[in-house]
């Protein structure tokens, strides 16, 4: 699993060759959901607090996410 971070229990995932538009996967236990890295439109089921600890990080990284992308 390609893991590109992980914080407070949250795994941070990008896959090699995944679907448009470009996207991360965030997991926490058994929550999963893709975020589009340009907008934060998010799809899955991550709960509320999870999904705001998400945000911020991909607004702090969004210049290294779309360069893995």
């Amino acid at each position: 699993m390609p893991v590109i971070s992980r914080f407070f229990g949250i795994s941070i995932v990008m896959y090699h060759r995944d679907h448009q538009p470009p996207h991360f996967h965030a997991k926490y236990g058994e929550a999963e959901a893709t975020v589009e890295i340009a907008t934060g439109v998010t799809e899955g089921s991550l709960s509320r607090r999870v999904l705001q600890l998400v945000n911020e990080w991909r607004e702090l990284h969004q210049p290294e996410l779309i360069e893995d992308w």
